[in-house]
C-alpha cells in the first residue's frame, strides 16, 4: 500500500524537515497545520495548509484546526467504492499517513510555576483525535506519534516500496499507548481527592529499561517508572526516581532492596544509615555525624551486612565511605555524593575498589502516595504507612527513663520498616538486634536477642504489633531488655502488662501498628 497523501501536525519538530522532504521527494502530497506548515514552507517544502483542505480557517486562536470531516473522513475512509464515492462527492480525498505528536502537557503539569489555566491549555484535543482515527484505520493508514520512527519508516519504504502491514499495526498500537498514557497524566493532574483512594486508578507506566533478570535468573523483568502526578517530574526519571551515577546495572533484587533502604533512611530526621539485605533492614542507626551512623548501622549485624545495600539520608561524604571499611555492598543510595566520596568509591583504593558498586543519587521530593501490589486477578492499593503518628501512653508501674525513651522512639520508627512479625532492639539511636519475617512473634524476639547477644543487656525493644502472650516479653527480659514499646490492642493486654510489671519492664502502648507483609 503506497503513500500518496500525508498529514503532518507536530508540536515537537525534531527531524521534521528531513522526514517531510523525503516524503515530498517521493511524490507524496503533504498537508500540514499551523506551525508545522510554516516550518515546512520556511524549509522550502511544498505543503498544502489544512485550511485549504477543509475550506475553513483555524479558529479560537488555533484551538480548532484539524477537527473537520474533510480530515477525519480522509483518514477513516475504508477505501471501499462506497466510501470513495462519498468522499469524492464532498471534494475530499483519502489520507494515507498521519504524523502527529502532542502538546507537552506532561511538562506543563510538572512546572510548579505554571498556573492551572496554562496547564489546561496544553491538553491536546485535535492531535489525540487524529492519532486515534489513524490508529483505528491502521489497515490502510500509517500513524506516527514519535519522531524516532521517522527514519525506520523511510528505510522500510525504500526497501519495500510501502509500509508493511505488521509495521502499521505496531505503530497503531504505539499511538494508542501514547494517547492512553497522555490521558492518564491528565486524569492524575485533575485527579480525585488526594486524601481518598480514587474511584478509578489510571497509571502511566513508562519502561525505563529491561533488567538482567527477575528475582531468579529464569525470570524476565523490566523496570517501569510511574508518572508522579501533579507538580512532580514527568520526564521519565531513572530508577526509584533517582540517577544511577556508577556501577553495574541494577537488578530486580537490587531495586527492591534499595527502595526499602531509602524509604527507611528517609523516614528519619537525624543523619541516618540503613543497611538492607533481602528486603529487610539488618542495621539502622542515627547519629550527629553520618559516618558514625554508618559505623553503628553496619555494626548492628556485620555478618548480614555483607552483600547488602546501604542508604543514607544525607549526602555521602568521604568519612562515611571510610566508615564502610572493606565491607562489600551491592549499592549505596543517598541524596548526593561529595566529590571526594565519588573519587574514593570509583577510583581510590581507599574506597575498597568499589567501581562496580552502584551509586544511586536519590531525589527526596519524589514520593508516591499510594502503594500497589499485584495479586491474582487484580491489584491491591493502599496509602503508604506515614510512620510515627501515635499518641504514646505508659501502661506499666515504671515509666521509661529519658535514655530509654530516646531509644524507644528510635526503635519504634525503625521497626516499621522490618518485615512482620517485626522486633527491633536498640541501644540509643542504633539497632543492635532485629528479628522479622517470622510467623511467630516470640520467635522474632528470640532472633532479635540472639543477634544482639550481650548488647541486649540494657537495650529497649519495639514490636510492630501487639504481643498476643507474655512469652515475648519474658524472652526479652531474660536477655536484659529494660523497656518496650508496642501498639497494644490484644485481648490479653492485661496479662502482658502484668508480665511487664512482674519483670520490671517499662512499657508504652502506641495504639498504632506497623505491619509490613
Amino acid at each position: 500500500m503506497t503513500i500518496e497523501r500525508a498529514l503532518i501536525s507536530v508540536y515537537d519538530k525534531s527531524d521534521l524537515v528531513p522526514f517531510a522532504r523525503s516524503l515530498s521527494g517521493q511524490g507524496v502530497e503533504l498537508l500540514a497545520s499551523g506551525g508545522t506548515a510554516r516550518a515546512l514552507r520556511d524549509a522550502g517544502i511544498d505543503v498544502r495548509p489544512v485550511s485549504q483542505e477543509t475550506g475553513c480557517p483555524e479558529i479560537l486562536g488555533g484551538r480548532v484546526k484539524t477537527l473537520h470531516p474533510a480530515i477525519h473522513g480522509g483518514i477513516l475512509s475504508r477505501r471501499t467504492p462506497a466510501d470513495r464515492e462519498e468522499l469524492e462527492s464532498q471534494g475530499w480525498r483519502a489520507i494515507d499517513l498521519v504524523a502527529v505528536n502532542l502538546y507537552p502537557f506532561e511538562q506543563a503539569a510538572s512546572d510548579p510555576a505554571a498556573s492551572e489555566a496554562e496547564v489546561i491549555e496544553q491538553i491536546d484535543i485535535g492531535g489525540v483525535a487524529l492519532l486515534r482515527a489513524a490508529a483505528k484505520a491502521f489497515t490502510h493508514v500509517t500513524v506516527i506519534c514519535d519522531p524516532a520512527d521517522y527514519d525506520p519508516l523511510l528505510d522500510e519504504i525504500a526497501s519495500h516500496g510501502q509500509v508493511l502491514p505488521e509495521t502499521r499495526r505496531r505503530l497503531a498500537a504505539k499511538a494508542f499507548a501514547r494517547t492512553a498514557a497522555y490521558d492518564a497524566v491528565i486524569q492524575r493532574y485533575l485527579g480525585d481527592d488526594p486524601d481518598l483512594l480514587p474511584e478509578t486508578l489510571t497509571l502511566h507506566l513508562a519502561r525505563w529499561r529491561g533488567l538482567r533478570y527477575g528475582e531468579n535468573p529464569h525470570q524476565r523483568a523490566a523496570l517501569y517508572t510511574l508518572d508522579r502526578g501533579r507538580g512532580k517530574r514527568h520526564d521519565q526519571p531513572g530508577p526509584l526516581g533517582g540517577e544511577l551515577l556508577q556501577g553495574k546495572a541494577l537488578s530486580y533484587n537490587n531495586l527492591l532492596d534499595m527502595d526499602a533502604a531509602w524509604r527507611a533512611a528517609a523516614s528519619f530526621e537525624r543523619p541516618t544509615a540503613v543497611v538492607v539485605k533481602h528486603l529487610s533492614p539488618c542495621g539502622v542507626a542515627s547519629a550527629e555525624a553520618l559516618a558514625d551512623a554508618v559505623t553503628l548501622a553496619v555494626a548492628g549485624d556485620p555478618v548480614s551486612a555483607f552483600g547488602s545495600v546501604v542508604a543514607v539520608n544525607r549526602p555521602l561524604d568521604r568519612a562515611a565511605v571510610r566508615a564502610l571499611g572493606d565491607l562489600f555492598v551491592e549499592g549505596i543510595a543517598a541524596p548526593g555524593f561529595t566529590t571526594d566520596a565519588r573519587q574514593a568509591l570509583g577510583e581510590s583504593p581507599e574506597g575498597g575498589g568499589r567501581r562496580d558498586c552502584r551509586l544511586l543519587r536519590m531525589d527526596p521530593d519524589v514520593e508516591d502516595a499510594l502503594e500497589l501490589r499485584s495479586v491474582r486477578g487484580g491489584v491491591l492499593v493502599q496509602e503508604r504507612d506515614p510512620g510515627d503518628r501515635a499518641d504514646w501512653r505508659v501502661v506499666t508501674a515504671r515509666a521509661p527513663s529519658e535514655d530509654e525513651l530516646e531509644g524507644l522512639r528510635f526503635a519504634w520508627r525503625a521497626v516499621a520498616h522490618v518485615k512482620s512479625n517485626a522486633i527491633l532492639l536498640a541501644r540509643g539511636p542504633a539497632a543492635v538486634g532485629i528479628g522479622g519475617g517470622l510467623p511467630s512473634r516470640v520467635d522474632a524476639v528470640r532472633l532479635a536477642v540472639t543477634k544482639a547477644g550481650s548488647r541486649a543487656e540494657g537495650a529497649v525493644m519495639a514490636s510492630d504489633a501487639f504481643f498476643p502472650f507474655p512469652d515475648g516479653l519474658e524472652v526479652a527480659a531474660e536477655a536484659g531488655v529494660s523497656a518496650v514499646v508496642q501498639p497494644g490492642g490484644s485481648v490479653r493486654d492485661g496479662a502482658v502488662i502484668e508480665a511487664a510489671d512482674r519483670l520490671g519492664l517499662a512499657m508504652c502502648l502506641t495504639g498504632v501498628r506497623h505491619f509490613r507483609h
